[in-house]
């Protein structure tokens, strides 16, 4: 149910100035009426923290729970110091690193003991079950347009760890 606007004015400091020229001057506002219920939190320090250019300063509190490493974290680290939010060259900076990091997570996992399996993680085998053809076409999926890519991203690692470990035990045996 809507309120007249008399009854607003009371309890709501600051509601309807807009509504009448004359309200502001007749009716001076304390600023404390109008400033937030609750004061900031004490500020964190930790100044080797990324952030955009835009804004001087991090917000109270921030995650620190993944810092930057490695070539993927320097290439973070300059987008966050040269480049403003709104360049693409930030956007596609941040881009690489996430994919030279994926790239890392690759290696690391083929050099271990127990490297991923990509049959298991990727979902292929409930597919098979659950209508792999249907539920993907007429149904207006947008992830249909880079679909194609999908098993290129999956396997083309293992397929290139496989290559190179085959041409490594080839050139191996070449020189026995």
């Amino acid at each position: 149910m809507t309120q007249p606007v008399d009854a607003l004015r009371p309890r709501i400091p600051g509601w309807g100035i807009e509504l009448e020229d004359g309200w502001r001057e007749e009716h001076e506002l304390d600023p404390q009426d109008l400033a937030a219920p609750w004061a900031l939190e004490e500020r964190m320090s930790d100044p080797a923290h990324e952030h955009s250019i835009e804004h001087p300063q991090l917000p109270p509190v921030f995650g620190t729970a993944q810092p930057l490493h490695g070539l993927s974290g320097r290439i973070r680290r300059i987008a966050y110091a040269r480049y403003s939010e709104g360049k693409l060259r930030h956007w596609l900076l941040l881009v690489l690193g996430d994919r030279v990091e994926s790239i890392g997570a690759h290696v690391r996992s083929l050099a271990s003991r127990h490297p991923d399996n990509p049959i298991t993680q990727t979902g292929v085998l409930g597919e098979r079950s659950r209508r792999p053809v249907g539920s993907r076409i007429g149904r207006g999926r947008i992830d249909l347009r880079h679909a194609w890519m999908d098993p290129i991203i999956v396997v083309g690692p293992w397929v290139l760890a496989g290559v190179l470990a085959v041409r490594a035990l080839g050139s191996l045996t070449r020189r026995r």
